[in-house]
């Protein structure tokens, strides 16, 4: 079900994959402040992570952007407490009741006035990568086993939607594309630059560097365009938290923005009894393992 947000205002900031990051979103608010955006859209997986879920929540609240859930909203609100991933389960046990009823008054998708139309992972699924593709090959020839969708990908996965301009997350990795005249954005993500997930083929997605991502979209004379931004932050306080709560990987991934110890690591690691054994974070879905 989608639900729509009207009218739209012809400038809006797109933030997703918070993840619970709240130095990383609380830098980029100050920006969106010193900007004069007002308008601003969250595209889902708010929350999951070894950060500050609950901080972040109230936080969120109190902005009361339109959002929408991704997969980890989904999992955590549904999925038994024993078959949740590790970041799933940390949110989980730490969120009250008023913010658990926030996260399921999130609509999976949703439309910011006639042209903009919002989802996390593709307009039918929040676990379909929609930008880009995994591929066989990760670690060989110094490949990550993901690669940029093809127009014809990109065809397929928009389905029956037709809007000027499609906004999705979960993938993490900030690009703009087009097919058959619509702009398409993910923002990449404001909380974590980095993952690995087994799922489909191995891969890694890797942004290179610790800062904070996230995009503006502006309507103009000639159309919609679209702007990337990368924010600084105190990226080395959240490596710290993903480490004080057991997250090697998170804490490599927070400083560099590539893939260190990964999260098979980690979870090999923990007793048998402490181990999430489905949804994102076991490497059973298409986001990226614990991530995205």
């Amino acid at each position: 079900m989608s639900e729509r947000v009207s009218p739209a205002a012809p400038r809006w900031a797109v933030l997703s994959d918070i993840h619970g990051n709240l130095p990383a979103l609380e830098a980029v608010v100050a920006e969106l402040s010193a900007e004069g955006i007002t308008q601003v859209v969250q595209l889902g997986d708010a929350l999951s992570g070894p950060l500050w879920p609950a901080d972040t929540a109230d936080r969120l609240m109190a902005l009361d952007w339109p959002a929408i859930a991704g997969n980890h909203e989904r999992q955590l609100l549904t999925l038994p407490r024993e078959r949740q991933g590790l970041s799933d389960a940390f949110a989980a046990d730490r969120l009250s009741e008023l913010q658990r009823s926030w996260l399921r008054s999130q609509p999976p998708t949703r439309w910011l006035g006639p042209q903009i139309f919002c989802c996390h992972g593709t307009p039918g699924s929040d676990l379909v990568y929609f930008l880009e593709t995994v591929v066989p090959g990760c670690g060989v020839d110094g490949s990550n086993g993901i690669r940029p969708a093809t127009a014809a990908e990109l065809g397929d996965r928009l389905g029956t939607v037709r809007a000027p301009v499609v906004l999705c997350g979960h993938t993490h990795v900030p690009r703009i594309a087009t097919v058959d005249a619509c702009l398409l954005l993910n923002p990449g993500s404001v909380g974590l630059q980095a993952f690995d997930d087994d799922h489909g083929h191995p891969h890694r997605v890797e942004n290179g560097s610790p800062l904070a991502r996230w995009a503006v979209i502006e309507q103009g004379p000639q159309g919609w365009r679209a702007s990337l931004r990368a924010t600084p932050y105190d990226h080395e306080a959240a490596a710290r938290q993903a480490e004080r709560h057991g997250r090697g990987d998170w804490a490599d991934a927070l400083r560099t923005g590539r893939v260190g110890r990964t999260e098979r690591d980690v979870a090999a690691a923990r007793p048998a009894g402490r181990r999430g054994t489905g949804g994102q974070d076991a490497a059973q879905a298409i986001t990226g393992g614990d991530a995205e």
